[in-house]
């Protein structure tokens, strides 16, 4: 399988030429399975519910439909009610300082770091926090027994590890292929990945329509 490649974070993205696109709801499959992952976290905001845009919902059983024999997609989180987002920021913020020992730093030295793992809570429709709109997914994927393959990081961690192409200069071969298989299957089937998260994949928002050169086509949705 061909290298990850290494690229730029998302810059700040405004063209929309949005489309009229339903919901709908993830359930588990043969090809599909849904662990949505703040629930189990306790996030006092969290949304039980597996909520995407129909093109995305294609577009994910057409990737997983490329995995080996017996393989499925995770889905670890998809659509975020905004109350989520402003939970997740300000718990994550606090974490993420802490790690990368920022406490003395400048605000806006902060933030840069910040956002590389959290989108800011900024409640503008046409350029919304992406998990918003329904567009942005996080996943793994799993084996015939239902294991998770090893992946080299947990999922939120606040780590170089999460970066995708961080184990193509490592020895472990197996983890860079996991990831690899996870891109490509992804990546084939229209999706752009975000290059701090691994598990952190967009079709149709604002990060996609940035590596894409496009409109972004899906505006934030706040509340179903």
């Amino acid at each position: 399988m061909k290298p990850i490649p290494e690229r730029d974070e998302p810059g700040y993205y405004e063209s929309t030429r949005f489309v009229e696109s339903p919901f709908l709801q993830i359930n588990d499959d043969d090809l599909l399975l849904v662990q949505m992952q703040y629930p189990l976290m306790n996030m006092k905001n969290a949304e039980n519910r597996c909520m995407v845009r129909k093109e995305v919902y294609d577009r994910l059983r057409e990737a997983a439909s490329a995995l080996p024999e017996g393989y499925r997609l995770k889905i670890l989180d998809a659509w975020r009610p905004f109350a989520l987002q402003m939970e997740l920021y300000e718990v994550y913020s606090r974490d993420i300082i802490r790690i990368f020992e920022l406490e003395d730093c400048p605000e806006e030295q902060q933030k840069a770091v910040i956002r590389k793992f959290v989108s800011d809570p900024v409640p503008n429709r046409e350029v919304p926090p992406v998990h918003t709109t329904g567009g942005a997914v996080d996943v793994t994927i799993i084996d015939e027994s239902g294991k998770e393959l090893a992946m080299g990081s947990l999922f939120d961690e606040f780590s170089d590890r999460t970066y995708t192409a961080f184990f193509e200069n490592e020895k472990d071969k197996e983890i860079r292929n996991n990831r690899r298989l996870l891109y490509r299957v992804m990546t084939d089937a229209g999706f752009t990945n975000l290059p701090s998260e691994w598990w952190h994949y967009d079709y149709g928002d604002r990060f996609w329509g940035f590596y894409n050169k496009l409109p972004a086509i899906y505006g934030g949705v706040f509340e179903i």
